[in-house]
């Protein structure tokens, strides 16, 4: 028997967040640039490397490392959801978080100005929930496949911000007949466990599934460390992690089809 099921990841892989940071990051540093005369891009340069440091700092980073939340999520999120007390310690940091993170920024480009960094931070945040991009595929592949495999949404994230990203798109949800957060789990991709926690909800084993997702390092990991079938969205001719190869790869959603005839 062929697959049954097909696990995906949401973040770059259904949604195009990288699409919508960049867009924000853009929006946000050229508000910046009119008012001071800066170099738009050389901030955003800036920003991402001070964000990246700075969260690296905080006594709550090897948690978010571990249920997967990036530093530029962190620049928008409010963290108000979840369990675990690291969430609540992040809840605590990230409004001093997102402005000193754009107050070193501006500092870095020659502008001290503590104001200014607060309005940014702000900016970027509503920005960021403005623009819930999706690629242009999405929809059409999973309405060919809803019906015919058992589809199920694993997403590494705090529960608040990845279901605020979904509620921006509010027709993706109903497509699913499971959704596992790695904030609600307590463990994130690639820990096997997750996979083993979404398999259970949807009573399968390791072989009738299929995961699809756009990194290496968690997706495709993950998935063969649990044994399931592993399709590698690579859009843009990422290179390969010599240890991990995934058991496909393809450019388009659209290209899942013919791999799960096969299978």
């Amino acid at each position: 028997m062929g697959a049954t099921a097909v696990f995906f990841d949401l973040d770059d892989t259904l949604l195009w967040d990288e699409r919508s940071v960049e867009e924000s990051f853009r929006a946000t540093c050229d508000t910046a640039a009119a008012k001071t005369g800066i170099d738009s891009q050389a901030l955003e340069t800036a920003v991402r490397k001070e964000a990246r440091a700075l969260y690296e700092t905080y006594d709550t980073y090897a948690f978010t490392a571990m249920i997967g939340i990036n530093p530029f999520e962190a620049l928008w999120g409010k963290f108000t959801a979840g369990e675990q007390p690291e969430f609540r310690r992040m809840e605590q940091i990230v409004p001093g978080y997102q402005k000193e993170a754009w107050q070193r920024g501006l500092r870095t480009v020659g502008v001290e100005d503590e104001q200014l960094a607060q309005q940014l931070a702000e900016q970027f945040g509503a920005e960021r929930r403005a623009r819930p991009h999706v690629y242009e595929e999405t929809f059409q592949v999973l309405d060919e496949l809803k019906g015919r495999y058992k589809l199920l949404l694993l997403t590494n994230g705090c529960p608040g911000l990845q279901q605020e990203k979904l509620d921006g798109v509010p027709a993706l949800a109903p497509y699913f007949d499971e959704i596992v957060i790695s904030g609600s789990f307590g463990k994130g991709k690639p820990d096997t466990s997750i996979f083993e926690h979404a398999l259970s909800r949807l009573n399968i084993k390791p072989e009738d599934a299929v995961m699809v997702g756009d990194k290496l390092s968690t997706d495709m990991k993950g998935g063969l460390a649990a044994g399931l079938n592993t399709v590698w969205i690579n859009r843009n001719g990422k290179p390969y992690h010599s240890n991990i190869q995934p058991d496909h790869v393809i450019k388009h959603l659209s290209e899942l089809h013919g791999i799960l005839e096969t299978l």
